[in-house]
């Protein structure tokens, strides 16, 4: 049986004009001063995350945004960065206030669309006027709603002390929020069988945060764990020693029937383990596991395709301390650019950062693991590499591919279920 990873906290923005209640609504949800609150309009200025506990969702991360009717140089700033937080979330909340519902609202729900992200409306203010009937079926049949996901809501009473419309608020978003949110797959448990070994490389080196280990090695080693196999976790510089003991002492009873390696270590861990084992790296189960398996493989090929000076965008999900022999920004333009034969050119954004160029001016997208996105957050990513026909790859895929071993790091994934779904 395989064992759930849960990989995923889901992410609920709020949205709304100034002065409609949303940081008194985020309050009331959470049970939390988690903005503040102030009869002025614009209080907010940009986006607050808070993360909760909200009943039968589990833990959640909620997304205050500025106003989305702000104006001026600065306001308009604060409005992309609420539009922004659309790339984030897996579930919108629109608060709107006096059935007012206009253009601001309207190209909200049309980004949320073109993210396939579903929306619920708070009728806030209710204590002044509740929803009108025209309002509520205009938008059920414009927006094909169900009659719960618009609610009304007061904000000066809140949730009512033994909390029984909270209680049907928290049903409504849980429904509303996509199945594919609870439903986190295993990272390798379709892999391998209860009791194999599975062999996790892990190279300690300037990159390695001090003191733990990376959050793909440790989460996949919990899930090797919860599906009830032996897992031996070393070094890439005692690799070759583990499978010296391996034959002198048991013959095949401890050989691993999967590899999992850091990906800057695929050549060395490729040529120390034997070709019938399998091989991938944590990058890789991470492009499975967040994003479009399949759209990543097929966006590998197209390294081969690169020209002189054309340019690269590569894309990390973190902000992190940069080192000399950083990943993104030395070791794989140098390992695609002595792959080419080409001088490329790279630009690196990191987080939510936007690029200085326009999508269509980039002949590739590399985007990393994305241990700290969400699947939803990753696939938004990949949208913008659809839309514009640009093909995209991955930081594991990438290594693999230019060392010349892509191939034998897929090929575990050939027969796995998820492959095939």
């Amino acid at each position: 049986m395989n064992i759930k990873n849960k990989c995923h906290i889901p992410h609920i923005g709020i949205f709304g004009k100034r002065n409609v209640g949303k940081s008194s609504f985020i309050n009331a949800l959470s049970d939390q001063k988690v903005s503040i609150v102030s009869k002025h309009a614009g209080t907010t200025t940009d986006p607050v995350k808070k993360q909760i506990e909200l009943g039968q969702c589990g833990a959640i991360v909620l997304i205050d945004t500025a106003g989305i009717d702000d104006y001026g140089e600065v306001g308009n700033l604060r409005v992309l960065a609420s539009k922004k937080v659309i790339e984030m979330i897996d579930l919108a909340i629109i608060v709107i206030a006096n059935n007012n519902f206009d253009n601001h609202e309207r190209e909200v729900v049309a980004l949320l669309s073109e993210h396939n992200t579903p929306f619920i409306i708070i009728h806030n203010k209710a204590d002044i006027c509740k929803i009108s009937s025209d309002l509520r079926q205009q938008m059920l049949a414009q927006y094909k709603l169900d009659d719960l996901e618009i609610y009304d809501f007061d904000s000066i009473k809140g949730f009512d002390y033994n909390n029984s419309n909270k209680a049907e608020l928290i049903n409504v978003i849980h429904k509303a929020l996509p199945k594919s949110t609870f439903n986190n797959p295993t990272i390798i448990g379709d892999l391998i069988n209860a009791g194999d070994v599975v062999l996790l490389v892990t190279p300690i080196d300037l990159e390695a945060p001090k003191g733990r280990m990376i959050l793909p090695q440790m989460q996949t080693l919990r899930d090797a764990l919860d599906n009830n196999c032996i897992v031996v976790t070393l070094k890439e510089s005692e690799l070759a020693l583990f499978f010296k003991k391996c034959n002198a002492s048991s013959g095949d009873q401890l050989l691993p029937k999967l590899v999992v390696t850091d990906s800057q270590a695929f050549a060395k861990v490729d040529a120390i383990v034997p070709k019938d084992i399998a091989l991938t790296s944590f990058s890789i189960l991470y492009a499975r596991l967040k994003g479009d398996f399949d759209t990543f493989i097929k966006g590998t090929f197209a390294i081969s395709n690169l020209k002189e000076k054309q340019n690269v965008l590569i894309m990390e999900s973190c902000s992190h301390h940069v080192i000399g022999d950083d990943i993104a920004r030395i070791k794989i333009p140098k390992w695609i650019d002595k792959f080419t034969g080409k001088k490329i050119n790279y630009e690196v954004v990191a987080s939510f950062d936007e690029p200085s160029k326009p999508f269509t001016d980039y002949s590739l997208l590399i985007q990393c693991g994305g241990c700290m996105f969400t699947r939803k957050q990753i696939l938004n990513r990949m949208l913008a590499a659809n839309k514009y026909k640009i093909p995209i790859t991955n930081y594991g895929m990438t290594i693999a591919y230019t060392q010349g071993i892509f191939e034998r790091a897929i090929s575990p994934f050939k027969y796995s279920k998820l492959a095939s779904q």
